[in-house]
């Protein structure tokens, strides 16, 4: 049974930092891909980044340089490090979690099986 579980995130001014955790379980025993998400209000949910069995990592232009996607294998834990936040990174965060194949690179949530609860984040200016 996989299970994703998230905390973090909150409500921060611009150019701080906020880090997301997804304590998974049923996932880190074989091959995987797993991704954060957002959606903010009125628009559609986007792959913000992806980590496979690997280590091998994507991110979206619009976050590159500022956030960090990483993974514990020892905790089974998923991570998203935000840096340098501003308001258009204001949305609801997921993470995502496919089994047995490592991340294409152009995932989107339909290829995705496995979610986390969601976890709002806030930017204000």
């Amino acid at each position: 049974q996989v299970q994703l579980v998230q905390s973090g995130g909150g409500s921060v001014q611009a150019g701080g930092s906020l880090r997301l955790s997804c304590a998974t379980s049923g996932v880190f025993y074989t091959a995987y891909c797993l991704a954060w998400f957002r959606q903010a209000p009125g628009k559609e949910r986007e792959a913000v980044a992806l980590i496979d069995t690997r280590g091998w990592t994507s991110g979206v232009d619009s976050v590159k340089g500022r956030f960090t996607i990483s993974q514990d294998k020892a905790k089974n834990t998923l991570y998203l490090q935000m840096n340098s936040l501003n308001v258009e990174d204001t949305a609801m965060y997921y993470c995502a979690a496919v089994r047995g194949r490592y991340c294409k690179g152009s995932e989107t949530r339909n290829d995705f099986q496995h979610w986390g609860q969601g976890t709002q984040v806030t930017v204000s200016s």
